[in-house]
């Protein structure tokens, strides 16, 4: 919408306050309130936002090497611009409209720490080859009744689960939940945030949602925000919610998939590119290129797609998440699974990532090595049979400094992020790394500090 037309959607909705945001590097939305005339102005020109947000972690505590910003750069301003076509109304904020923003340095070039940015260079390169991105997220999700202040106070341990017991896929659960159902349904379709499907998984108030397929820069803002707004109508209802990918070491993990295609044309003129109805298995030499180099860039992009310390506890056997680079046709041991179906339903799940990926750089990392296989004529191997998980030739990083290494290493990630990216990510999970190292956990304490 232009400036007149988005003031005339004010009045006609009744809106009088406005939200701007954007996303950093562990897809944390970070944003504010600005008045109704800031926004005109800010529309045409952009604002000043500072870059502490790049230079800082999770918990905000300032990064001690990275070089985007820091204590030498005096910590300024990033400009960042509102994009328009992000436009919504808060369902769980009367009156207010919320904007995504992304973020541009002093002379006006993209901000290497953006995680929008990044997709957005990858979806650049593959519409210059001709090509959009599909993709369709999902997520898994434990809910408690707890608050932010009750957890703490438990020190995140012992809380209560929305329902107790292991019941995927439960009807009477989802029934005995029924309001709070209703209330995801219908905000998240209020919010631009279509979900496709959402149901109990196996585990002691764990959710699965589907988030209906989408462009991909679209669906990185879907997904991102859905993680954003379940956790404001959990609040609502003294409710919390976790997108870690492993909250306790005795029930499953959290797992994201991504569900890729690309796609010629637009439009009702679209053919998807990965269909070939006369090829094995219904995938096109395309797919099976895109399939090859998403597989050979796996390892080396694996700190990307599995962004913390805890996601790799997720990795571990039985339990479904992937352990090697290997793909199979419905195959769930595999971390990609081809999915043979129609003209508009032939796709690929990416298994790997967990619920605690950064959407938009899970998505810039899937799809650029699966474009980068494409250029590069990548074959990819023979599917999988059976449990994919036990090739160790084929194993991927099972740590982040592991992986993290590799990342900063290789070339290849360079290629499809770029340079200036993958120096700030790789100082960031090293930073990450650390923090980690330097920790005393509760299983040191249990384990050793009355017996040693």
């Amino acid at each position: 919408m232009t400036p007149a037309e988005l003031k005339s959607e004010f009045e006609a909705r009744g809106i009088t306050k406005v939200k701007v945001g954007g996303f950093d590097i562990d897809g944390v939305l970070r944003g504010k309130y600005i008045a109704l005339d800031k926004l005109w102005s800010a529309l045409e020109t952009g604002f000043g936002f500072c870059d502490v947000i790049f230079g800082w972690d999770v918990n905000d505590v300032l990064y001690d090497n990275a070089k985007v910003t820091g204590w030498d750069t005096g910590y300024p301003d990033a400009l960042a611009k509102i994009d328009p076509t992000t436009f919504r109304v808060l369902p769980w904020e009367p009156g207010t409209a919320a904007f995504l923003c992304d973020f541009y340095l002093p002379d006006g070039t993209p901000h290497p720490a953006c995680p929008r940015n990044t997709l957005r260079r990858v979806l650049e390169r593959a519409r210059k080859m001709g090509f959009s991105a599909m993709v369709g997220a999902e997520f898994e999700f434990f809910m408690f009744r707890e608050t932010s202040e009750s957890m703490r106070t438990k020190d995140y341990r012992g809380m209560t689960p929305l329902s107790p017991g292991m019941f995927g896929y439960s009807w009477l659960r989802e029934g005995q939940s029924s309001e709070l159902m209703h209330a995801i349904l219908e905000d998240f379709a209020a919010f631009d945030v279509e979900i496709e499907g959402l149901h109990t998984e196996t585990g002691p108030g764990v959710f699965e949602v589907a988030l209906h397929v989408d462009e991909a820069l679209r669906m990185a803002d879907k997904a991102a925000l859905f993680k954003t707004g379940m956790k404001q109508i959990a609040s609502e209802r003294g409710l919390a919610v976790t997108f870690m990918a492993k909250w306790n070491e005795n029930l499953p993990g959290s797992s994201g998939h991504l569900h890729e295609s690309l796609v010629r044309g637009e439009g009702d003129a679209a053919e998807n590119a990965f269909y070939d109805a006369a090829a094995p298995n219904k995938l096109s030499k395309l797919a099976m290129h895109y399939l090859g180099g998403l597989l050979m860039n796996m390892p080396t992009l694996t700190a990307v797609v599995s962004p913390t310390v805890n996601s790799y506890k997720r990795y571990v056997p039985g339990v479904w998440a992937p352990l090697t680079a290997t793909w199979g046709v419905e195959n769930r041991t595999c971390a990609v699974r081809a999915i043979p179906g129609s003209a508009n339903s032939t796709r690929l799940e990416f298994r790997q990532p967990a619920a605690d990926m950064n959407p938009y750089l899970a998505i810039a990392a899937s799809v650029g090595a699966g474009l980068w296989g494409i250029e590069h004529g990548i074959e990819a191997p023979a599917p999988a049979s059976g449990d994919a998980t036990g090739d160790a030739k084929l194993a991927l990083p099972r740590t982040l400094k592991e992986a993290t290494t590799l990342f900063s290493k290789c070339a290849e990630a360079r290629a499809i992020l770029g340079d200036a990216f993958v120096e700030h990510y790789a100082r960031t999970r090293d930073w990450e790394v650390r923090q980690y190292e330097r920790a005393v956990t509760d299983w040191e304490l249990r384990r050793y500090f009355e017996i040693i």
